[in-house]
């Protein structure tokens, strides 16, 4: 007997036959229409090569980015490190670019700064940053060097860079290596050059290195780009940590650092604050860790990693990029995601009152939704009443909406019974017939305000827990729910206060749901577009 009680499922099948002549009796195939909204059985609906919100290249994917807003061309340009599976066993990673106007689109440009030969500082590339000089009116791209094989008493990591006059062509300098050992840093983790310019009027590189085995962020200064002073450590960090992908930055009349938790546990984007650089710099002094809110600093999940920022002079974006999973298994998560590099996901970062950071949909990307579809509810369990656009759901109900296109919105508003319930949104949530009325599991966003927290988990028969984000619960109990699907990556906001970015395999063409976990809940305003 079937747990749901089933919409009634309707085939629409169209069908033709023509008498040609006397002479021949062919026919016009019969064509058969299949009606997918009218059913909610499980689709195997794997991704296509391109993706058209969330980038990445025909060929291979996005490693660590490294975003520019060019003023000449007013565009945003992302360059990343080239990850192709299979690499190159020595030369990996070479420095990409894409270039996009408002992030909703990208032009994939191709390579900017090549690997160098296997016996090189700069086998294979590391992260780093690129910036103008308007000095000299050339483009810096400064990127880590990394050795392949090295001897104990060679660099396993430098400091290297290539400048261009077009931001297209890119020569290096085979001259300058800024190597850590010589001021007291670590020789093999010295690396992720961040270069920026302070109120001073100079250029200030920050490095992610160690000190006498204990991550510390590095800092060098400089008058043209050409030549650095160490300017002893910018912040050292917290026990055994180490924060990748340093990125510095004023925003209004704050100083922050945004970097990766390179730590499994705490695996994911996070930031500082202070009211000045030295401010700043004192956020972890003794190992005191001053938290800019409440969630440690924490700006997304574990699927969002590596994430850097750039601004046009209006607003500031991060991007970061959303790893693919080994075998398409959304269940293949562990403290450290397993594989490197995927899609190329950005946000908005928005400033709050207080100087706390939380991030919101590019407009633009918003705006790329513009066909409406007709929601329907497909299947209920439990007691479950109302329309698709408003439905009441009782405590361990669950109701089933029809199915997602491949880049699809979705948003509707949430108000639980009490401040403490719980709810999740669910995804793949298409059922298998032949096997049981229930697929064995599907993926849910768990919405907890008992603990101010989001989890990603896979539900069903064979559940277990992903991943999880941290946000502030609405004063007013409402929680406003956006998603933003490209294919088999979701990124879910809630009131300006939560992103939680998750790779989710087989999310496009299935249906997906609500459900009241804990006490009960109204869902309203619930609409769905695509393009």
């Amino acid at each position: 007997m079937s747990r749901y009680n089933f919409i009634s499922l309707c085939v629409a099948a169209a069908g033709a036959l023509s008498t040609m002549s006397a002479c021949s009796e062919a026919h016009e195939p019969v064509i058969t229409v299949k009606d997918w909204d009218a059913n909610a059985e499980y689709f195997a609906s794997p991704d296509l090569n391109s993706f058209d919100v969330y980038f990445k290249p025909q060929v291979g994917f996005v490693g660590d980015p490294m975003p520019f807003y060019d003023e000449k061309d007013q565009q945003f340009k992302i360059f990343y490190l080239q990850d192709f599976r299979p690499n190159p066993v020595a030369c990996y990673h070479p420095i990409y670019m894409a270039a996009t106007k408002d992030g909703a689109s990208y032009d994939c440009v191709g390579q900017m700064v090549g690997c160098g030969g296997e016996n090189e500082q700069d086998a294979a590339i590391g992260t780093g940053s690129v910036i103008y000089n308007n000095e000299d009116n050339l483009y810096y791209c400064f990127y880590t060097g990394n050795k392949y094989r090295p001897t104990s008493a060679q660099n396993a990591q430098v400091v290297m860079y290539a400048t261009s006059s077009d931001c297209r062509t890119w020569d290096k300098n085979r001259v300058f290596m800024l190597r850590g050992n010589e001021f007291g840093y670590d020789r093999n983790d010295f690396r992720d050059p961040q270069v920026f310019k302070g109120d001073d009027g100079k250029y200030h590189m920050l490095v992610a290195t160690r000190k006498g085995g204990k991550g510390t962020i590095a800092e060098f200064v400089s008058s043209d780009c050409r030549a650095w002073t160490c300017a002893g450590d910018f912040m050292n960090m917290q026990w055994d940590r180490f924060y990748e992908c340093p990125d510095v930055f004023k925003m209004g009349d704050w100083w922050y650092l945004v970097y990766s938790d390179q730590t499994s546990f705490m695996r994911m984007v996070q930031y500082f604050k202070g009211r000045t650089l030295d401010e700043l710099k004192d956020c972890t002094k003794g190992d005191a860790g001053r938290w800019p809110d409440a969630r440690e600093g924490k700006l997304d999940g574990r699927a969002f990693y590596a994430g850097k920022t750039a601004s046009d002079g209006v607003n500031r974006y991060v991007w970061g990029w959303c790893p693919t999973r080994a075998g398409k298994d959304n269940a293949n998560v562990g403290e450290k995601e397993p594989e490197w590099a995927g899609n190329l996901v950005m946000h908005r970062l928005i400033q709050h009152e207080d100087g706390r950071l939380t991030l919101g949909v590019p407009q633009a990307i918003d705006a790329k939704y513009t066909t409406a579809k007709t929601v329907k509810i497909m299947a209920t369990k439990g007691n479950v009443s109302g329309t698709p656009e408003q439905v009441s759901i009782a405590e361990g109900a669950e109701v089933i909406f029809n199915r997602l296109e491949r880049h699809s919105k979705i948003s509707f508003d949430v108000k639980c019974s009490t401040a403490n319930d719980r709810f999740a949104i669910e995804f793949v949530r298409g059922t298998d017939p032949k096997v049981d009325p229930d697929t064995e599991s599907w993926y849910s966003v768990h919405v907890n305000a008992d603990e101010n927290k989001a989890n990603f988990e896979k539900d069903g028969y064979k559940a277990c827990y992903l991943l999880d984000s941290q946000f502030t619960k609405p004063a007013d109990g409402v929680f406003h729910v956006t998603v933003y699907t490209d294919q088999s990556v979701c990124v879910t906001y809630i009131n300006d206060e939560l992103s939680f970015t998750n790779r989710i395999y087989n999310l496009q063409k299935n249906p997906w749901g609500i459900k009241a976990i804990q006490g009960s809940c109204t869902v309203s305003n619930v609409k769905v577009s695509y393009f």
